[in-house]
């Protein structure tokens, strides 16, 4: 994690190293992201970014860190929001929409996230996921009980199971539109707002079909 040294710059300096960053891993991964580039994007000496982390893995999983809290801040009205007064389906259905639309406007998260995923050396993979893991985990938990609270799931819903889903497919739904033959014989590319959004309620059913309460409200 980050120094006292990275604590004291300005907030306008450490936004500056941070995006540089963001852009950085997120287009060429961990393994092949330059200091350098980071650096010279940033306006800063290599040897600076030493002094406010304690390598290149520090740094990455900060990143990560840093770009999944600023997802979950913009997710937060869908995690925070659902009352009970629209079904949960409707209402996941709804969030993804919104989900697909952030990812769609927001490259430099999409290429961490994707950097994040994709990683393929493990111990790296750990280090950065787990984390970032925790902060999906601490939105959509709250979300999923609430959801049993209202009678929209089942009231002994396997909780866990169904995070363990959302943790899967968020990722793909955040990066697949964006690499042509990921998505599947499901499209949510190209299509009209209506057709998009009756595409993810498909997957959505199957999603939810062993948590939905069996006998309704």
């Amino acid at each position: 994690m980050p120094t006292t040294t990275w604590t004291g710059l300005s907030p306008v300096r450490r936004e500056r190293v941070l995006v540089a960053a963001m852009d950085e891993f997120g287009t060429h991964g961990y393994s092949t992201g330059s200091l350098n580039v980071i650096a010279r994007e940033a306006g800063v000496a290599k040897g600076s970014l030493f002094q406010y982390f304690a390598g290149k893995l520090d740094l990455f999983a900060y990143v990560a860190e840093q770009t999944s809290l600023r997802i979950y801040a913009e997710m937060r009205p869908w995690l925070e929001g659902y009352d009970g007064s629209t079904e949960f389906s409707a209402h996941l259905t709804d969030a993804l929409g919104a989900w697909l639309d952030y990812f769609t406007t927001h490259p430099l998260e999409r290429g961490v996230t994707a950097a994040t995923n994709m990683e393929m050396n493990p111990s790296v993979r750990d280090a950065v996921r787990a984390p970032v893991q925790e902060i999906y985990l601490v939105g959509l938990r709250p979300l999923v009980e609430r959801a049993v609270e209202t009678g929209d799931l089942r009231k002994d819903a396997d909780v866990d199971a169904l995070l363990s889903l959302l943790l899967v497919l968020l990722p793909h739904l955040a990066l697949a539109p964006h690499a042509p033959g990921s998505e599947g014989p499901v499209p949510l590319v190209g299509e009209n707002p209506e057709i998009r959004r009756e595409n993810i309620a498909r997957l959505v059913t199957p999603l939810l079909a062993d948590f939905v309460s069996r006998s309704g409200r």
